[in-house]
């Protein structure tokens, strides 16, 4: 999936806000590592406070739209970065692996510079369940092409722990199955802008329209209601954490 941030990456720091109850789970991740270098950084999100960060981005837009309190940016990728061997006491990617061109490239870069900790939240398709793949089934195709799974994060980095991070039903966070309570979200293009799954779907007017049509009808809610119920939910999330 090759979305280039800087044409959907505009306002998405107004968008894809961090949500604090997934920050706290990173910063916990994150041990007492001082020096914090953060691949993939999009707009600053979920870069702990009171460590020093230094982060790494493709996109000179998402560049643009960090924090002016933030840490040094540098333009650039996973697969080549810019630093000394054992330079930083942790490491984090946060929503970005799937985007890696060369992902064995990149965590073995990510490995050379890190000496404690590399700490990622990723998504783990075999355990996706969630009713937006009824309407939107192409999404499925992109997750299993382009998402690694847990045992590809043991062949790069050895052994890892993992942890489920469900979704809260209120999540801050705009990403793409964060709306599993909120189906109406879907059908703001605003919302699917700050989504790269939706930039690489092209038309999805179809799916849009049946998902209009069971919300005006109620057939969501008579399929989906016990959702509603629901203060937070598993669709796959992982928090994965280098022993």
């Amino acid at each position: 999936m090759a979305a280039s941030y800087d044409t959907i990456g505009i306002d998405y720091a107004n968008l894809r806000k961090p949500d604090p109850r997934i920050a706290a789970m990173i910063d916990r991740a994150l041990g007492d590592a001082r020096t914090v270098l953060n691949v993939g950084a999009g707009s600053g999100s979920y870069e702990p406070e009171g460590r020093l960060v230094t982060a790494v981005e493709p996109s000179i837009e998402m560049i643009r739209q960090r924090p002016a309190m933030a840490g040094p940016a540098v333009q650039g990728s996973a697969e080549s970065l810019p630093f000394a061997d054992d330079g930083f006491d942790a490491a984090m990617a946060v929503n970005t692996v799937h985007h890696w061109s060369d992902k064995a490239k990149g965590f073995s870069e990510l490995r050379r510079v890190t000496r404690g900790p590399i700490v990622l939240l990723t998504f783990d398709p075999r355990f996706r369940d969630i009713w937006l793949l009824d309407y939107f089934p192409k999404l499925a195709m992109l997750d299993d092409a382009n998402m690694p799974q847990i045992a590809d994060y043991e062949g790069w980095l050895g052994a890892v722990e993992v942890t489920p991070v469900p979704l809260p039903h209120d999540c801050a966070d705009g990403f793409l199955y964060a709306y599993w309570r909120r189906p109406g979200a879907y059908l703001d293009a605003k919302v699917r802008a700050a989504m790269s799954s939706f930039h690489a779907l092209g038309d999805v007017t179809e799916g849009l329209e049946r998902l209009r049509a069971d919300l005006d009808s109620g057939a969501w809610a008579k399929q989906h209601g016990v959702l509603l119920d629901l203060e937070a939910l598993d669709v796959g999330y992982r928090l994965v954490r280098t022993r």
